[in-house]
């Protein structure tokens, strides 16, 4: 059997606009997905929270680019669809498992949403319904109070991202209109109503149903303030209220509050997943945290479970988030109440803003890394983001982990007994002459070196570029250990030489440790031992 894909529509941001069936939908899946930008943010996921319920699994899918800028071979366009064929298969997998998906869509999943972009890449192979949603465009005409289109008017909706000239001669066509799309498309939507004569009747909501909505004639609008999540109207009808005198007073919600949602419609929940603090038969009661919750960056060791410290498990057991690459985050053990925001390997910044901004709003955050979260991991992004001025209140704690360094190394005896150094091979953050130059560097210095992220599946050449680096200092002889999933169920460990090193072996999951001139291999009965003498002048065999 396998699973169903739901296409949820949420509504426009109020969470008492999301319907009966998807709260109850959202109650019941078995994977809570929804998109985000970088920053990690995701308005759907915000919006749908108060309906999940203990233990979900959660797939954070995030946005490669948000404007066209990218350095993408097939530009813009190639960037998104790559993407959302990668997100596509992200939920087949658990679709293929038996595991039924909601993914989250503001609004209503075919107008303007990104599930479609899901539903056409996984219809075709597991069932899959849609639940529609409140559109934004009925929310804001709600929020502006008047009619939008009367008896046989027409409703033209159009997105701002249309050329000017365009936009100008279909507002001129029209008897109403919506536009949506706006932010940085703002100033050429403004250009366009005043150009078809259309400004003095368009009005301007943004954020409708939630509690920082604002509506206002689009005249008075200042254009570098206008966020996405808004939306220009044009009514058909006369309006039925005085909407030019919202200059003096800006409407704005009442709406948007979490603090009464019916408990049928509501996933069980408990204290550990955030400021709950009262429950009556009929609501429940929400309040605002008094002060900001903490960032606790844990590394989980190399692999095998029992590598992870019992004050890593404590702070795991305590978070209520979790936030990590998808990869690190299956291997915690999911505990009731916590949510889980998994996102790829390439986004360190963005996920520790996630992270720091869920502990402003008052949660327990624990950010989970593989290995040691201060060797090549999460620690330095999140502390170096915690340093901006919005973060200034939140507390983040570094937990340590075994790095992999370490377990490989113990695998073979004790190849890193003296100096060392550890070195990353990705030049995906700096470049790679950097990379050849502290390679050469710590090579001329006689240390064995451990060696990071030596390739991946679209990294292949550097391994052997390494080599040839060591080669000018090191004697082809030197002994290297090549580790692979150590602690994990794959782990296999051998040791070659630098001449013998194949980097075809060699993957993201590798670590390699290059041995110095008073590293020693020999046969024991427990297989080859490598050590790195602390002392100089060590026969080259152990006596």
């Amino acid at each position: 059997m396998t699973g169903k894909l739901w296409g949820i529509g949420l509504g426009p941001g109020d969470p008492e606009l999301v319907t009966v069936k998807a709260a109850r939908i959202i109650g019941a899946a078995d994977v809570i997905a929804f998109h985000s930008a970088r920053h990690g943010r995701s308005i759907s996921r915000a919006i749908a929270e108060p309906y999940f319920r203990p233990g979900q699994l959660e797939e954070h899918l995030v946005y490669p680019v948000t404007t066209e800028t990218t350095d993408h071979p097939g530009g813009y366009q190639g960037a998104i669809d790559e993407f959302y064929t990668e997100a596509a298969e992200r939920l087949a997998v658990h679709l293929a498992a038996g595991r039924d998906v909601a993914l989250l869509a503001a609004g209503d999943p075919l107008f303007y949403s990104s599930y479609m972009h899901m539903h056409r890449r996984l219809a075709d192979r597991f069932e899959a319904e849609i639940v529609p949603g409140v559109t934004s465009v009925s929310a804001a005409s709600a929020a502006l109070g008047t009619p939008l289109v009367e008896g046989e008017q027409v409703l033209t909706v159009l997105p701002g991202t249309m050329p000017v000239d365009e936009l100008t001669e279909r507002l001129r066509n029209t008897e109403a209109a919506a536009i949506m799309k706006l932010g940085r498309t703002f100033p050429g939507v403004r250009q366009a109503l005043s150009d078809s004569g259309r400004l003095d009747d368009a009005y301007y909501v943004e954020r409708a149903s939630t509690k920082r909505q604002r509506v206002l004639p689009v005249a008075e609008v200042d254009e570098s303030q206008v966020p996405y999540f808004a939306i220009t109207l044009v009514p058909g009808p006369t309006p039925t209220l005085p909407l030019a005198s919202l200059s003096a007073n800006e409407k704005r919600s009442d709406t948007g509050d979490l603090s009464a949602v019916p408990l049928e419609h509501r996933a069980a929940t408990d204290t550990r997943t955030g400021p709950v603090v009262e429950q009556t038969d009929a609501v429940v009661t929400h309040e605002t945290p008094s002060r900001a919750g903490e960032v606790v960056v844990v590394g989980l060791g190399p692999g095998a479970q029992e590598w992870t410290t019992p004050e890593v498990t404590v702070a795991l057991d305590a978070a209520t988030d979790l936030v990590g690459y998808t990869t690190y985050l299956n291997r915690v053990t999911p505990r009731p109440g916590q949510q889980r925001h998994a996102s790829d390997n390439k986004v360190e910044s963005e996920r520790a803003a996630m992270a720091l901004d869920l502990a402003k709003r008052g949660k327990r955050v624990v950010v989970v890394s593989s290995g040691d979260p201060g060797v090549f991991a999460m620690a330095a992004a999140v502390l170096e983001v915690s340093a901006e001025p919005q973060f200034a209140n939140v507390t983040v704690r570094v937990l340590p982990g075994m790095t992999a360094a370490n377990a490989v190394a113990s695998r073979v005896g004790a190849p890193l007994g003296h100096d060392y150094a550890m070195i990353s091979l990705s030049d995906r953050l700096k470049p790679w002459d950097v990379v050849a130059q502290r390679l050469s560097a710590v090579a001329a210095a006689d240390m064995a070196i451990a060696i990071y992220n030596p390739a991946s599946t679209q990294r292949r050449w550097q391994v052997d570029a390494m080599r040839s680096v060591l080669l000018e200092h090191r004697d082809p002889e030197t002994p290297v250990v090549v580790g692979r999933d150590v602690g994990g169920p794959t782990e296999s460990v051998r040791v070659t030489t630098l001449a013998d090193l194949n980097p075809d072996e060699v993957d993201m999951r590798t670590l390699l440790i290059i041995g110095a001139s008073t590293t020693t291999a020999f046969t024991s009965p427990d297989g080859t031992r490598v050590f790195t003498a602390r002392r100089y002048g060590v026969p080259a065999t152990p006596a």
